[in-house]
């Protein structure tokens, strides 16, 4: 495995890092509240980084997503690339790409995810049949039927969302609007100022990924995080765009607890105490070494899950170590960061505090470590099973 960027992907992430740093400031941050900072996501898009991600592939979105982690920007770029971009172009019919993605890149669009699929949210004509209809002008998705109805008590940046992809009961995945009737957009609020809202469907117009029959999976193989009660390859979209999901906020992850570090590096070798900086202190010293130690875990696991994802390997055991790093190291490291500030470290206005509130929603989103390490010892102990058989 080689994890050098392209030259594609370094020019991206060079310029992600640009226009992180320069726009996503803390006195904007504190503009912005829960939130998108809109002029920071015009700028975005008009760069192109969101059309980038199909071409720099999900180690690239990866590396731009550590420089979004490193300034904690108030956009959902995170959601808009694997929900919708990644998603569309992988999973979606040639209609449907044509007709998504160029909103999705230039911003007139902005996606999410009802991700996992534990809400019950169901079809009213069965979502393993292909029904449901089309939500909005420009292409039809299959028979009509009733719609899709139930609640999402969480969808991070649904607030600003005009697309949510939704995952049914039956792991099967719809694209909503936000705009359509049965669809109600209700405020949420969450450790992360993250413009979450719950999504509550009442028989609402939905929109299959992939048209009637589901999508064909792509052509990617293994990419399944587990199983699921439908049939056919609608499941092994879904467990595709997890697992992207996973591997991509875990990158965020890496940025989120890196960004910490460096302000906590930052405040130990300027703040002195009985004379000489903090940073000389050896208990600071093996703090901020184990918290690196964490951050370069988290980038490495990371970086495997995404190299394997983007030549076509089997990375469902590697996207949910990625996502365990993420989530149980993620939390050491921020804790560290907060603490290595010590008394400053608890103002809520500082910005390391941000860190820590991102750190801990990404603790949870996509599951816990305990949640994840099962899924990873079930999926483990299944493949072993299988092998044995044959």
């Amino acid at each position: 495995m080689d994890f050098t960027p392209t030259e594609e992907q370094s020019a991206a992430q060079g310029l992600a890092a640009r226009i992180f740093g320069d726009l996503s400031t803390p006195e904007r941050l504190a503009a912005a509240g829960t939130g998108t900072d809109t002029e920071l996501w015009k700028e975005l898009c008009a760069a192109g980084l969101p059309a980038a991600v199909e071409d720099i592939g999900l180690l690239g979105l990866v590396l731009l997503l550590e420089e979004q982690g490193r300034t904690t920007a108030q956009v959902p770029f995170a959601a808009t690339c694997v929900y919708g971009v990644l998603a569309v172009a992988e999973h979606g019919t040639v209609e449907q790409r044509e007709r998504l993605l160029p909103d999705l890149y230039d911003g007139t669009a902005v996606a999410t995810g009802a991700f996992p699929a534990r809400s019950g949210v169901r079809s009213g004509s069965g979502s393993g049949s292909g029904g449901g209809v089309s939500g909005g002008s420009g292409g039809s998705a299959g028979s009509a039927g009733a719609g899709l109805s139930g609640v999402v008590p969480y969808v991070p940046w649904l607030r600003d969302a005009t697309h949510v992809l939704v995952a049914d009961a039956d792991q099967c995945l719809w694209i909503v609007r936000t705009g359509d009737a049965g669809v109600t957009v209700l405020p949420v609020d969450t450790t992360a100022p993250w413009s979450a809202g719950r999504l509550v469907l009442d028989g609402a117009p939905g929109e299959r990924l992939g048209g009637a029959g589901g999508s064909d999976g792509g052509a990617r193989t293994g990419t399944g995080t587990g199983t699921g009660t439908a049939t056919g390859t609608s499941v092994g979209a879904y467990a595709s765009v997890l697992a992207a999901g996973r591997t991509a906020f875990a990158g965020l992850q890496a940025g989120v607890c890196a960004g910490s570090l460096a302000r906590a590096v930052e405040h130990t070798a300027t703040r002195e105490q009985f004379g000489r900086p903090l940073s000389t202190n050896q208990a600071v010293l093996l703090r901020a070494a184990d918290a690196h130690m964490d951050v370069e875990a988290i980038r490495v696991t990371t970086y495997e899950a995404a190299w394997r994802r983007d030549h076509q390997l089997t990375y469902s055991t590697q996207a949910l170590t990625a996502a365990w790093w993420a989530s149980e190291a993620g939390k050491r490291v921020v804790h560290a960061g907060q603490h290595l500030h010590g008394g400053t470290g608890a103002d809520l206005d500082h910005p390391v505090h941000r860190h820590f509130l991102w750190g801990r929603q990404l603790d949870a989103y996509l599951g816990c470590g305990s949640e994840v390490l099962q899924e990873l010892g079930l999926l483990l102990t299944g493949t072993a099973e299988e092998r044995e058989a044959s």
